[in-house]
């Protein structure tokens, strides 16, 4: 993984020269980076957890009766074999239990325990805090302008990848 200081090293060495879309793609980076970056150290200090292991109980917690490994697999774009020692870790915490699924026995739904919601509650407060916190250098409206921005950005790019998409089918 890029460090957030390899990224602003990359950041400052974009220049005039270079197109505005690669100095935005840089700075882009370089903030998403630091914004991960002290998150996952916030986690670690406080809850002595993992932004991974976290991000799963997230899922966990939007999902109330449960995911199977492959959904949790798809849904947080990591192997299987990442999912299955993360949940192996949360279930031996007692934060998370397996359940065979009722309509394929060789599955398992995963769910968070009563523990695993409490604690995940507490910390999710704490992790609202925190990108509050990271965010307070933009008021309201340069918050609002950047997310509307941003969903102009994710809208186009989904756009372009819908209209290569559809020059590659024959």
């Amino acid at each position: 993984m890029t460090s957030s200081a390899e990224l602003q090293d990359q950041e400052l060495r974009a220049h005039a020269d270079h197109h505005a879309s690669l100095r935005l793609w840089l700075r882009f980076l370089s903030c998403t980076t630091l914004v991960e970056e002290t998150i996952r150290q916030k986690l670690r200090e406080q809850f002595d957890i993992t932004l991974s292991r976290f991000d799963l109980m997230a899922q966990l917690e939007r999902h109330r009766e449960g995911l199977t490994m492959g959904n949790l697999s798809r849904r947080m774009m990591v192997s299987g074999g990442n999912i299955t020692v993360i949940v192996d870790q949360l279930e031996k915490e007692q934060l998370v239990q397996r359940q065979v699924a009722a309509t394929d026995r060789r599955s398992y739904r995963v769910m968070l325990t009563a523990s695993g919601r409490k604690s995940f509650a507490r910390m999710a407060v704490a992790h609202e805090r925190w990108v509050v916190d990271l965010f307070s250098g933009l008021d309201v409206h340069e918050q609002e302008q950047l997310n509307h921005l941003l969903g102009h950005l994710k809208t186009g790019i989904h756009r372009h990848n819908a209209t290569l998409s559809a020059k590659e089918t024959p």
